[in-house]
């Protein structure tokens, strides 16, 4: 069951954070970033939401706010390195990943 989460980063905290209604934070990313990548490094959601598509959302928002930002995306978390395999869209946006052939 998915409930309506609201992603935002929060730079302050390096983190993207999953918020439900006004102010409960039900789960983050945790992330580094320099001129040229931003790290994902781990994915927490809190136990009350877990099964409710909150590190879903979380990685979605994550990696499109990389994109629209011009950068690129190092992923060591492992629920998001497990979420790609199921959203090839996004695999253009990690770090060092082939660059893709016409026709592709």
């Amino acid at each position: 069951m998915s409930i309506d989460v609201n992603v935002t980063r929060n730079p302050d905290r390096r983190r993207y954070e999953a918020s439900v209604g006004e102010t409960t934070v039900a789960g983050f990313i945790d992330y580094q970033e320099t001129s040229e990548m931003i790290v994902l490094a781990h994915t927490e959601v809190d136990p009350t939401f877990e099964g409710r598509g909150i590190g879903g959302a979380l990685a979605r928002a994550a990696l499109d706010d990389i994109r629209e930002r011009g950068l690129k995306a190092l992923v060591i978390c492992p629920f998001i390195l497990s979420w790609l395999r199921n959203h090839p869209e996004y695999r253009d946006l990690l770090y060092n990943s082939a660059p893709s052939r016409a026709g592709d």
